[in-house]
């Protein structure tokens, strides 16, 4: 049997103790006087139910309301002095934050009853939550399914040396993140993670961005820059969609990876770069290079150790465990009453194509932080309330309708429209009767 835990933030210890020690001798209580001495319990030990003994005097609203917020994920009881209530900011904190609350003074078996029934809630919720993913902590790649944990293997292996990583993947499914993880795990972690979207760039400026300029290459040089390649020095070089660099560029590029030396714009004189340089493309290049689109010797410089992202439909069992991943890392944008995704939205997540991939799943989670009104998140919440599953209850709720109205018609053809023959018929009352033809708009 599991142990109940309770973290009791009250500025005044020994009567917490008093009160609760005679009614909850099964749990074992933890009571700190100030928010802070509850954030660093907190971060050593787990609770899933607090206890708040509000003291205006003790706590600003303001602070409370940041510290209830970072830690939404518990359920939270509150006891109260009833004049406290008839502030309007205690009111809000009770609405927002909390599960259920007391008056003082306190009844202890009430108190224990309720402080039980949020544990097991809180169990319930538990239960019912997706697993942590699997793998170093220091990975941003996150997930356990087949896909993400052969990827997570071929990140290490490639980290491990300093050949160029040619990285393919659809927009979206998580590319950059890929080459994050190549950095945090090489030899190279403590240096600079530099990534250059190549599309990005005006071709004019392309050449001074990568490569810098030195005073007076053109009109407005007033000082030198170093580019971007030379401030990755002893780190990452990313070069996110690759594809689309000019050809001019790539024959720059392509002497550099040879030489590992760059020449500024205006300059003479070259200088030694050591960097590790990944590269990206949502494009197949090898059939770029075909097309004559990309030069071939710069391919296979780059795709020494190629890497291929999985697009996320290819993650199904990963997707709750994303979707609540990007729910706690924007958690600062969702209302304080908001607690997690219903079963429906859950359902409706699992259901999606997501042909948009990771960025379409943030995307929708961000959208539903913001648009949610009420304590779950709900399918069209995210946008995705119109898919054919999700359509089904209705549609059997319009048929229920229609076989009603049916029967409700044909019992007053029956009764040559006497409504009190027909609620016989029926087997109902005439005012259930009465109310039944109002709900369909009909007349007897």
């Amino acid at each position: 049997m599991i142990r109940k835990r309770l973290l009791c933030i009250t500025p005044n210890e020994s009567d917490a103790d008093d009160l609760l020690d005679a009614a909850m001798g099964d749990w074992e209580i933890r009571s700190v006087p100030t928010l802070a001495d509850a954030a660093r319990e907190l971060r050593s030990q787990r609770y899933l139910v607090g206890l708040l003994v509000h003291d205006r005097e003790a706590y600003r609203s303001a602070e409370l309301d940041t510290f209830l917020r970072r830690h939404g994920h518990m359920q939270w009881v509150g006891v109260f002095r009833p004049r406290d209530l008839e502030s309007a900011p205690c009111r809000d904190l009770v609405v927002e934050h909390l599960c259920d609350y007391h008056t003082a003074p306190v009844d202890p078996v009430r108190l224990a009853h309720t402080l039980g029934h949020a544990h097991g809630w809180a169990m319930l919720r538990r239960r019912t939550e997706p697993a942590a993913a699997d793998g170093d902590a220091r990975s941003p790649l996150i997930g356990n399914c087949d896909a993400i944990v052969r990827l997570r293997a071929q990140v290490e292996r490639v980290a491990k040396v300093a050949a160029p990583v040619l990285i393919w993947g659809e927009s979206g499914s998580g590319k950059e993140l890929t080459a994050q993880a190549v950095h945090t795990y090489s030899d190279r972690a403590d240096g600079p993670f530099v990534p250059i979207n190549c599309g990005a760039i005006s071709p004019t400026l392309i050449h001074s961005e990568l490569f810098g300029y030195e005073r007076g290459a053109f009109t407005g040089a007033t000082k030198g820059k170093a580019g971007l390649i030379e401030s990755a020095h002893g780190g990452t070089l990313f070069l996110d969609e690759i594809g689309d660099l000019p050809k001019d560029q790539q024959a720059n590029l392509l002497r550099f990876l040879q030489e590992k030396t760059i020449c500024r714009l205006g300059s003479t004189r070259n200088i030694a770069v050591d960097v590790r340089v990944v590269a990206a493309s949502h494009v197949q290049l090898q059939e770029a290079v075909a097309k004559g689109n990309f030069r071939e010797d710069l391919y296979y410089r780059l795709a020494v150790l190629p890497v291929t992202v999985p697009p996320l439909r290819e993650r199904r069992d990963d997707l709750v465990v994303l979707a609540e991943h990007f729910f706690n890392l924007y958690a600062n944008e969702k209302s304080p009453r908001l607690k997690g995704f219903s079963n429906r939205a859950i359902a409706a997540i699992l259901e999606h194509t997501w042909p948009g991939n990771v960025r379409e799943l943030i995307n929708r989670v961000r959208r539903a932080l913001v648009m949610s009104d009420g304590r779950f998140i709900m399918p069209e919440d995210l946008g995705l309330g119109h898919s054919s599953s999700l359509m089904a209850p209705a549609a059997l709720d319009d048929a229920r309708l229609r076989t009603e109205r049916s029967a409700l018609r044909e019992c007053l053809d029956r009764s040559g429209q006497n409504v009190s023959r027909a609620a016989r018929d029926l087997g109902v009352s005439r005012t259930t009767m009465y109310r039944l033809l109002s709900k369909h708009g009909m007349r007897s």
